[in-house]
């Protein structure tokens, strides 16, 4: 065994590229189970962020379902979700590059469309067996009076290609359901200036035989009380998540009344940001097979609802979401600490797992990978939570007295969370001897509603705060440099890595931003409609409380950041528009601070093609480098504005 070499953290070569995080990579996301085969959504950044339905067969066989020019997204709400279903030997599917929603007969490789081209968006499908039918959400952007108009809508399958109205009046809706025996319908809506996880409401109405909707009433949420993922029961039960007692709980309506199924501070689900999330399914026999988290993992278990009694179920999994299941089989995504995000199908008699997708199929040993610690620590507004990773790499050790350099990961959202699954993007750092700390902070979401509204008029202080704390947690425990601290974040995680490098500058050597809010003032009126309103509550109401933009848009206080940033930016992003980042480039051009821009063409809110993001990481990993002084040979150029205003940075022996 050949010893480690004697190397400074930062300086360590790694068997990680670049290329490994997209060349044999796929983002998994929504899963079906039809007739007991397995199906699930994949988006491939080597096919420019294409996403494409695939199935397992009973042998474990891959095969691709969606014919080749189409891509199975949709564009409501901008972050979409739902973009398909499964259902009478069918695939339902909206395809993203015309926004119409299309028919497949499953084992053919072609797709007839249901709707016309117009500027209508389709998501959430629900099937109506009854009236062969789908009732789904559509998102209309016609003559945009002011915003674009969200109703619940059904479109014929009987070859009528106009979709009809079937409710309007909320600016919000989503979550379909259907009953088992066709009569009943349930869905959520929220108002501005609601997000669906401050304020949410469940709904009930009868189907007539002509599909109309009638007798409607009010289930549950409403002040304070967020509700989620309804479903029904085999019996006719109504199911939904409701944080009522703090937490999103699992809870069921009995002839009208709601009772509480399960009461736990864990969170049995994740806030509304994309359409079709699964974190629990209903068995035949009426049982629930479901997934909750504390303290940022996540465990799997089975609810009987007549005994009430909640057990867990072993698996080697710490982050499971995407639950469905076909008689006694279920399939989810599941990831943990030492494994990547993976699509599992498991035997509910026996509990045997069977692995059928992998979103990473490089083939790395696994001494190389840093594994996730949960960590805790005091900040501002009590304790706050993250995952640590400490530098790694078996083939190396740092000299006596030296210690690695951290980069700070603030998540997006704000309303989100960090996993603990095993991701290239992190091990990236640390097998090249950079220690990560991903933090948790107040606002995020699997902590309690509490936890979640730490953030309620704060954007932009607690977050920084959290962030901060983290830094000073590990600089008290011995184990970084303090001196060379890098922040990163993207979207509303990009704002909070603005902020700290605004506001909290001498804590941080460098940052990136990704996307990331600059003038809050800009992102209130210059946005898409589910976030227009959500700054009111994450700051204030709009114009009303314009001196608190001003006061903590980093924008506005250029003039305090002393370290360079490198900004990364998309130039199709209909979320946080690249004006954004460029007036922060030109602000800083003017002070004299090193600065980077990088823009893409073609890219939306968050990368997804495979240049993109295997650009991204080198250059951070090259501008962080330059500023920290770090030597390495593997650097790739980039572009650096005032690169002469370049200072010396301490660092540890």
């Amino acid at each position: 065994m050949t010893a480690p070499k004697t190397k400074p953290y930062g300086t360590w070569t790694s068997p990680i590229s670049a290329e490994m995080l997209v060349s044999k990579a796929v983002k998994l996301g929504q899963t079906f189970i039809d007739k007991d085969r397995c199906y699930w959504l994949e988006t491939r950044p080597s096919e420019k962020g294409r996403s494409v339905l695939v199935a397992a067969d009973h042998s474990g066989k891959i095969e691709d379902i969606s014919p080749q020019d189409y891509n199975l997204r949709t564009a409501v709400h901008e972050y979409g979700g739902g973009a398909a279903i499964i259902a009478d030997g069918k695939v339902f599917f909206s395809n993203f590059h015309d926004h119409r929603v299309y028919e497949q007969t499953l084992g053919s490789k072609s797709a007839r469309p249901l709707t016309k081209e117009g500027v209508s968006r389709y998501a959430d499908f629900c099937f109506d067996a009854k009236r062969n039918r789908l009732i789904l959400i559509r998102e209309d952007h016609a003559d945009d009076p002011a915003e674009p108009l969200n109703f619940l809508e059904v479109l014929s399958l009987e070859g009528n290609t106009e979709s009809e109205m079937l409710l309007a009046g909320s600016d919000f809706f989503s979550s379909p359901r259907i009953s088992p025996d066709g009569r009943l319908l349930a869905w959520l809506t929220w108002k501005h200036p609601d997000m669906p996880w401050d304020e949410s409401k469940l709904w009930t109405g009868n189907l007539g035989n002509d599909g109309s909707l009638s007798n409607i009433q009010h289930v549950a949420g409403g002040k304070g009380e967020s509700v989620a993922q309804p479903e029904w029961g085999p019996d006719g039960t109504l199911y939904f998540a409701s944080d009522r007692n703090g937490w999103w709980n699992l809870h069921a309506s009995y002839s009208g009344l709601v009772e509480p199924l399960v009461e736990m501070q864990a969170e049995f689900a994740y806030p509304h940001w994309v359409f079709g999330l699964s974190n629990y399914c209903i068995l035949p026999d009426n049982k629930i097979i479901c997934s909750y988290t504390r303290n940022g993992f996540w465990q799997l278990s089975e609810f009987d609802p007549d005994s009430r009694v909640l057990t867990d179920i072993d698996t080697p999994y710490k982050d499971i979401s995407y639950l469905r299941a076909c008689g006694n089989k279920i399939v989810f995504r599941a990831g943990a600490a030492d494994r990547f995000a993976e699509i599992v199908s498991m035997d509910l008699e026996s509990k045997e797992l069977k692995v059928l997708r992998t979103s990473n199929a490089c083939s790395i040993n696994s001494k190389y990978f840093s594994e996730a610690e949960a960590i805790e620590f005091p900040s501002s507004k009590g304790q706050a939570y993250a995952f640590f990773y400490e530098a790694k790499n078996p083939d190396f050790a740092a000299p006596s007295g030296n210690l690695p350099p951290l980069i700070v990961k603030s998540h997006g959202g704000p309303t989100s969370a960090c996993s603990s699954t095993l991701e290239l993007g992190i091990q990236y750092w640390t097998s090249r001897g950079f220690s990560v700390v991903d933090v948790n902070y107040g606002g995020s979401s699997g902590f309690g509603r509490e936890y979640r509204e730490r953030l309620s008029g704060n954007w932009g202080i607690v977050d920084v705060d959290d962030c901060v704390s983290a830094v000073k947690y590990l600089t008290e425990a011995g184990k970084i440099d303090p001196h060379k601290v890098a922040i990163t974040g993207g979207s509303a995680g990009g704002y909070t890595t603005l902020c700290a490098l605004t506001f909290q500058s001498d804590f941080f050597a460098v940052g990136a931003s990704y996307y990331g809010v600059s003038d809050l003032s800009s992102l209130a009126t210059d946005t898409h409609k589910f976030e227009s309103r959500y700054l009111d509550g994450l700051i204030g109401p709009y114009p009303e409380r314009k001196d608190l933009y001003e006061e903590r848009s980093p924008l506005q206080h250029a003039d305090k950041i002393n370290c360079p940033i490198i900004f990364l930016q998309g130039l199709e992003d209909k979320v946080v528009p690249p004006s954004q980042s460029e007036a922060m480039v030109e602000a800083l051009k003017t002070k004299k601070i090193p600065v980077c821009y990088l823009s893409f063409e073609g890219e939306q809110h968050g990368f997804r093609k495979a240049d993109t993001i295997k650009s991204s990481i080198e250059a951070e990993l090259s501008f962080f480098c330059k500023v920290m002084q770090i030597e390495r040979d593997d650097l790739v150029p980039v572009p650096i504005i005032n690169e002469e205003k370049l200072l010396p940075v301490k660092s540890s022996k």
